[in-house]
């Protein structure tokens, strides 16, 4: 069994790990669909250079930001570096707060089609036109269980009406490859994770996101669904950045959708990883005891 490590943003994950890891031989698995970009690092909160000399990170800067990267791809790593990991008498820790990348993990990936790129075309210009909701509902109404799943997420309400137009099924309906390993969920947040959240947003405002988030738009068009531009907040820096929008807004804007995305990884915890939302203290007593030689 191989301990897994989530909780929702800004509740301190990262922080524990690397406690964890001054204690125990641990190498860091990043299961974040976002650090994995080379660039992206105040926004999503990537752990420091300082902090990855300390223990060794696995799977950030991984992809361009021009480069597709999806779920399949990141577990391919994943496994890979779990197997280095233990190859070296180590012990791989995943930490991370993406629960589609960690349910890949527990439950195998989902054994869909390749992806029709003309199809998908026709689908985002749906989008485009009709909105996320319109797209949202559409599945909703043949598979409520799918839409949940999509987590308000762009690039996959796309895939799934995609496959279902070609299919008559959605996604969720072909089963899953079998995983590679067991695994262990432990599983915390904190009772002020609002405050936890406005200040940490508050810092990465200061530090340079709205320059980050400049940066990242020179690369890639802020438009359509590309994948980078579905970070939580970089819009909004961006928008600070082009004097479109201030700081104060930006900050409220930010932490509004932040606290929302939050509740729906508590969510996603509960229902799709199976796991007991405990707090910090008590998560880190039980990933000690797991971890402990004589475990």
């Amino acid at each position: 069994m191989l301990p897994i490590l989530t909780a929702p943003t800004a509740a301190g994950k990262s922080a524990l790990a690397l406690r964890l890891a001054r204690q125990s031989p641990l190498e860091i698995i990043s299961a974040d669909a976002f650090t994995v970009y080379k660039g992206l690092d105040i926004g999503t909160a990537k752990p420091t250079p300082a902090e990855q000399q300390e223990v060794p990170h696995h799977l950030l800067d991984v992809a361009d930001v021009t480069d597709s990267f999806d779920v399949a791809r990141w577990l391919r790593l994943a496994e890979e570096a779990i197997t280095d990991i233990l190859g070296r008498g180590k012990v791989p820790l995943i930490v991370g707060g993406s629960g589609f990348y960690l349910k890949a993990l527990l439950r195998g990936l989902p054994l869909t089609p390749p992806s029709d790129p003309p199809a998908r075309a026709e689908v985002e210009a749906e989008l485009e036109e009709r909105g996320l909701d319109a797209l949202l509902a559409e599945i909703a109404a043949r598979y409520p269980q799918e839409a949940a799943r999509m987590e308000r997420n762009p690039r996959r309400v796309v895939r799934a009406l995609e496959i279902f137009r070609r299919t008559g099924r959605f996604p969720g309906e072909f089963g899953h490859s079998p995983p590679a390993y067991r695994y262990q969920v432990f599983a915390f947040s904190q009772p002020d994770l609002e405050s936890r959240i406005r200040q940490r947003v508050r810092v990465m405002l200061a530090a340079g996101w709205p320059q980050e988030a400049a940066w990242l738009a020179e690369q890639v068009a802020p438009s359509g669904s590309a994948t980078v531009w579905q970070v939580l907040g970089y819009r909004e820096a961006l928008a600070v950045a082009r004097q479109q929008l201030g700081a104060q807004p930006a900050l409220d804007q930010i932490t509004l959708q932040t606290r929302q995305y939050a509740k729906r990884q508590l969510t996603w915890a509960r229902t799709q990883l199976g796991a007991v939302i405990q707090s910090e203290a008590q998560a880190e007593d039980e990933l000690n005891t797991f971890l402990s030689p004589t475990k």
